[in-house]
C-alpha cells in the first residue's frame, strides 16, 4: 500500500492546478514544478501536469480563434474555456485528495 501523501505535498499540487484560475496561467505551475519538483515527486507529477494543460489550452485557445474564419471557433471559444475550468477543478480535488490525476487532450511538451 503506498504511503499517504503529505498535507504540505497535497496543497502544493492542488495549487498547481488551481493557480491558473487566478490568471497565472502557465506561470504559477511552472514555478511551482521549478521549485518542488527534485524534493516531492507528488507536487513535481502533478505541477508538470498543471504546466502541460496550460500550454496545451492557449494552443487550443489560439487555434479556436484561428478557427473562428470557418465559424466553429465561435463555439469552441466558450467550449475551451468551460472544459478547462472543469478539468482543472477535478484536478485540484484529486491533488487535494491525494490522488494522481491525468489531463484529457494534453500535449505533453514538458517532461519531468
Amino acid at each position: 500500500m503506498p504511503e499517504p501523501v503529505s498535507s504540505d505535498s497535497r496543497g502544493w499540487a492542488t495549487a498547481a492546478h488551481l493557480v491558473p484560475l487566478i490568471g497565472l496561467s502557465f506561470i504559477g505551475p511552472l514555478v511551482i514544478w521549478l521549485v518542488k519538483r527534485d524534493e516531492d515527486p507528488f507536487v513535481g507529477y502533478h505541477s508538470l501536469e498543471a504546466l502541460n494543460f496550460q500550454i496545451s489550452l492557449i494552443i487550443y485557445m489560439i487555434a479556436s480563434l484561428l478557427l473562428m474564419l470557418v465559424l466553429i471557433g465561435f463555439i469552441l471559444i466558450f467550449v475551451v474555456p468551460i472544459f478547462a475550468l472543469v478539468v482543472m477543478i477535478i484536478a485540484g480535488i484529486k491533488a487535494a485528495n491525494g490522488e494522481f490525476y491525468r489531463y484529457p487532450l494534453t500535449l505533453r511538451f514538458v517532461t519531468g
